[in-house]
């Protein structure tokens, strides 16, 4: 689970993931380190981020956004949700 070191994981239900037998591997990355060169470089237009982005829908259009999750729409990738839009 790469990411911004965060410190504890606070209300993570350790119980039912060892019930379940499921493993999960942690370490160290780097995020720290190019972080700043990274934000930079988006601002700046160097990095193309838009495809990240699936689609954008006020927040009042949440359900349909989970409905298309639920049934697996390919096009229906990362969503940003704006309220009062």
């Amino acid at each position: 689970m790469p990411g911004v070191y965060g410190g504890f994981l606070d209300k993570f239900p350790t119980g039912a993931f060892m019930e379940k037998g499921l493993q999960w591997r942690t370490g160290q990355t780097h995020v720290q380190k190019y972080t700043h060169d990274l934000l930079k470089r988006i601002q700046e237009g160097e990095i193309d981020t838009t495809f990240l982005i699936s689609h954008r829908l006020p927040l009042e259009e949440a359900p349909r956004g989970y409905q298309n999750f639920h049934s697996n729409q390919d096009d229906w990738t990362k969503v940003v949700l704006t309220p009062g839009t």
